[in-house]
């Protein structure tokens, strides 16, 4: 054991995050899965160990991942987009349809069902990171740095947003404030939020799942006018945080997950809150917020535009989704099918987002092995002059 321990590299604080993190998910999914494995005629045990793999299965991944020097991921991140464009319309067309979204596809022989949208961000985020800092030289220029980088980011954008909108829209932003941080024009910004906006107005009015997406916004800006079976899960979450108090009910005694539709993904965080209390739900937001605040000190330390680009879009991706997903469970949004990062119960979601934290861990073991490199060269140059 401390062998392993011994072999991981980078920020400390991250690493202990993940292993918390992913403790409280064992602990969540355990409790949140009772109702769902009643209904299937299984135990919850069942779930428990699937949830278990996965979340092994991912810190395995970020461990592998964080070895790799972080600019490979350049080179891999053209692979991923010429892979993910083809991906996400095959993914519209033939792609699993639940609750009405065709947002999975399912991996042949081993049959499990895949997200496509979370290779998306992945691929998105390395290759905006890449193509902005080879562009450095002349990221003003319109041709060679703008419309690559506006067709990458509105090309995504809309094939997650037809079947993904809360998504599409926090992958978005992410992509603003990368060009905001690799020095892309005011102008251009504008342009690209601009053309975001003209598409999100055009899947909103004009796409498939249009009626589902004017529902959840009239039933959130309209709570008191809405049926009961459209604001039936919001509710539920309200109900679960009323009830648990400043300690909450303590683990496994949550009542409302019989009552929340997903009380182990979407709603953990209503949860969490019912079973630890308000303490729980600060103490599981100041987790995030530490690392957010580890991620941008990798960001500002790093030496490299490349490297800073990509730890802050992976960074940014990570807590705005985890954000998101605790703001709509306590009522502060419309209701999205967003997960809790590594402690929602999820498949390749936990792989693709432990992926993420181990390309941030490479960016900050460069960063480590630098500076030990440059104390190093200090020390050996300071020896003739004590002698």
């Amino acid at each position: 054991m401390e062998r392993l321990i011994s072999k991981t590299k980078g920020d400390r604080w991250i690493w202990l995050i993940v292993i918390l993190l992913s403790v409280w998910s064992l602990l969540a999914v355990y409790s949140a899965t009772g109702t769902l494995a009643y209904k299937k005629g299984v135990g919850s045990e069942q779930f428990l160990i699937k949830h278990l793999v996965m979340i092994v299965g991912g810190i395995a991944l970020m461990y592998f991942s964080h070895l790799l020097d972080y600019r490979y991921y350049a080179g891999i991140s053209k692979v991923l987009m010429v892979i993910t464009i083809p991906l996400l319309l095959y993914t519209l067309l033939f792609g699993a349809n639940v609750n009405e979204a065709s947002r999975w596809v399912t991996i042949p022989i081993i049959n499990q069902t895949f997200q496509t949208s979370d290779l998306a961000k992945l691929a998105l985020i390395t290759f905006l990171a890449r193509s902005l800092s080879k562009k450095q030289e002349n990221i003003k220029d319109v041709k060679k740095a703008f419309i690559p980088i506006m067709g990458a980011v509105c090309g995504v954008f809309v094939l997650i947003a037809l079947a993904n909108l809360s998504t599409a829209v926090m992958l978005f932003g992410v992509s603003i404030l990368l060009l905001i941080i690799g020095r892309i024009s005011i102008k251009q910004i504008a342009v690209v939020c601009l053309a975001g906006s003209i598409l999100l107005a055009a899947v909103m009015f004009l796409g498939p799942r249009r009626n589902t997406y004017w529902s959840r916004i009239q039933t959130y800006l309209n709570p008191e006018t809405a049926t009961s079976d459209k604001s039936f899960q919001a509710d539920q979450a309200k109900i679960a945080i009323a009830t648990g108090g400043l300690f909450g009910k303590g683990p496994g005694n949550s009542t409302q997950r019989n009552y929340l539709p997903h009380p182990y993904s979407d709603f953990v965080y209503a949860l969490i809150i019912e079973e630890y209390g308000m303490v729980g739900g600060v103490g599981l937001v100041l987790l995030y917020l530490v690392f957010l605040y580890r991620c941008v000190l990798i960001v500002t330390q790093s030496p490299k535009a490349f490297g800073a680009l990509l730890a802050a879009g992976l960074s940014f991706s990570l807590s705005i989704q985890a954000f998101g997903n605790m703001a709509v469970a306590v009522g502060l949004g419309p209701v999205t099918g967003v997960p809790l990062p590594l402690v929602s119960m999820g498949g390749t979601s936990i792989l693709f987002t432990s992926i993420a934290f181990g390309i941030i861990l490479s960016v900050s073991r460069d960063n480590d092995e630098r500076k030990k490199e440059k104390d190093e060269k200090v020390i050996v140059g300071e020896i003739p002059a004590m002698a």
